[in-house]
């Protein structure tokens, strides 16, 4: 069931007119409507939802008003990007591709005894570098190595140390001395 739009004779002439312009524009009225009467078949064609506006002053023929005038709807140019840009933007989608990749990769990588590796120039491998040394490490030792506080450099042997990488950490106290750490 087609459902046909009822259209004044001024409303189609205008509709007419302004589907004949390159851009669907509503720039040309009959010699005798003008003010209010120009308002009122502006108001019936947008009511009919044939005509819309760019949200200012100027109004286009709207996809419905080609079908009620029974035309093809008008197709958007075709866009020609420019080379470089598409080039530059290919470039940047490959860049980050592969990074994505190595991040990917980097999360895979698993240590010899299944444990997650660390990259070798963070904070927690320093950390973990002093603990190996056969003299061990002692907080503040490693506080001054990481810049951390106390509180931080004890939270990291139980969470990180203890918990995720599975170290097994050791420690003894010299008599009046600082307790020193060690990995067993």
């Amino acid at each position: 069931m087609t459902t046909t739009i009822k259209l004044t004779d001024t409303q189609h002439h205008v509709l007419t007119h302004a589907a004949d312009q390159p851009d669907g524009r509503l720039t040309w009225f009959p010699e005798g409507v003008k003010g209010g009467a120009r308002q009122k078949v502006i108001s019936g064609l947008f009511n009919k939802a044939l005509i819309t506006s760019n949200g200012g002053k100027d109004w286009f023929v709207a996809a419905e008003g080609y079908d009620a005038l029974g035309r093809v709807r008008p197709t958007p140019a075709a866009i020609h990007p420019d080379p470089e840009v598409e080039a530059a933007v290919s470039a940047a989608e490959a860049n980050w591709a592969q990074e994505k990749q190595d991040a990917a990769k980097g999360l895979l990588k698993v240590g010899v005894e299944g444990k997650p590796r660390t990259r070798e120039n963070s904070k927690q491998a320093t950390v973990i570098q002093m603990l190996q040394r056969p003299e061990g490490a002692t907080i503040s030792q490693i506080c001054a190595a990481t810049g951390w506080q106390a509180h931080t450099v004890r939270g990291t042997f139980a969470g990180a140390f203890k918990k995720k990488l599975g170290l097994n950490l050791t420690s003894d106290k010299a008599e009046g001395g600082e307790r020193t750490y060690r990995i067993a």
